[in-house]
């Protein structure tokens, strides 16, 4: 036997109630929005800053009261060579994409009494200076290569095996 199936009466929403209902959501949204955006700020700058609120109470005082300290830079004092030219062997790369820039450059290390270790290109061809890297105990022997090339970057082996080098002590990049 069926039994019709009786329905609750449908009761009639105006469309102004959906539209209100939408209104207030945004609304809701947009205040949560507000707030997390506020409370993010404010724990970035709270963890941003080195010591935290001491550094911004420090930095509301006036200037007249707290007197200013120069800053004082420590240069690394120079390290001194301790091998000479000629016993320096170098390795040189070009990683300006040229072709023979290396082979160029190699001649002016020569010219300097340099041993060259070998000649190549270097693993990516966008170098935009040149640098001088040095093996770990050869820093002067790497400082004095750059400055009688004028070469301006020197620093220790970044991004390369001392097994890459070929027994050099230091390396030359071309740059661009």
């Amino acid at each position: 036997m069926d039994h019709p199936f009786e329905s609750a009466p449908a009761t009639h929403i105006p469309p102004s109630f959906w539209r209100t209902a939408a209104v207030v959501a945004i609304l809701v949204a947009i205040a949560e929005l507000v707030l997390l955006v506020v409370t993010g700020s404010a724990l970035l700058l709270r963890h941003g800053s080195s010591s935290g609120a001491a550094t911004h109470r420090a930095a509301a005082r006036p200037a007249a009261s707290t007197p200013a300290k120069p800053v004082v830079h420590k240069r690394t004092a120079a390290v001194a060579p301790h091998l000479a030219r000629s016993k320096v062997s170098v390795l040189v790369l070009n990683g300006n994409g040229r072709p023979g820039a290396a082979g160029a450059a190699a001649a002016r290390v020569r010219k300097h009494v340099y041993a060259i270790r070998g000649v190549g290109n270097a693993g990516r061809m966008s170098y935009t200076r040149s640098i001088v890297m040095y093996r770990r105990g050869f820093e002067g022997e790497g400082r004095r290569l750059a400055h009688d090339l004028g070469v301006g970057l020197v620093g220790p082996l970044d991004g390369m095996r001392p097994a890459q080098l070929h027994g050099a002590q230091t390396v030359l990049i071309l740059g661009a």
